[in-house]
C-alpha cells in the first residue's frame, strides 16, 4: 500500500505561484511514474503533469506547459508541482497519483493506482 498526502495548496492571486508537495509513505515510490491531476466540481478529473520514475521524462497538459514544473526527490519519497503564472482557470482540487504497473508515464486517471486526498488551489482574479 502507498499513502499519498498532498500539501501546499491555498489562495493566490492571478500571476502568483504555489508549490505543491506529495509525500508518500508505506512504500517507496522511487520506481513508480507519478502524476498530478486536478478536478473542479461537475467535471472529470484532468491530467496536469507526469514524471518518469527516473525524473528524466516529463509530460504536461497543454494548458499548463511552460508554467508548471513537475519534479521528484526519490530520497525524500516526494513529488512536487511548481505552479507559476497562475490563472483563475487553474482553480481546482489537485491530486497526486502513483502508477504501480508499467514503466511509462500516462495521462489517464485509470492508469494510476494510488491517490492522495487532494489539496485545494484557488486563484483569484
Amino acid at each position: 500500500q502507498v499513502q499519498l498526502v498532498e500539501s501546499g495548496g491555498g489562495l493566490v492571486q492571478a500571476g502568483g505561484s504555489l508549490r505543491l508537495s506529495c509525500a508518500a509513505s508505506g512504500r517507496t515510490i522511487r520506481m513508480y511514474p507519478m502524476a498530478w491531476f486536478r478536478q473542479v466540481p461537475g467535471k472529470e478529473r484532468e491530467f496536469v503533469a507526469a514524471i518518469h520514475w527516473s525524473g528524466g521524462v516529463t509530460d504536461y497538459a497543454d494548458s499548463v506547459k511552460g508554467r508548471f514544473t513537475i519534479s521528484r526527490d526519490n530520497a525524500k519519497n516526494t513529488v512536487y508541482l511548481q505552479m507559476n503564472s497562475l490563472k483563475p482557470e487553474d482553480t481546482a482540487v489537485y491530486y497526486c497519483a502513483a502508477k504501480t504497473t508499467g514503466w511509462a508515464i500516462g495521462r489517464t486517471s485509470n492508469e494510476y493506482d494510488y491517490w492522495g486526498q487532494g489539496t485545494q488551489v484557488t486563484v483569484s482574479s
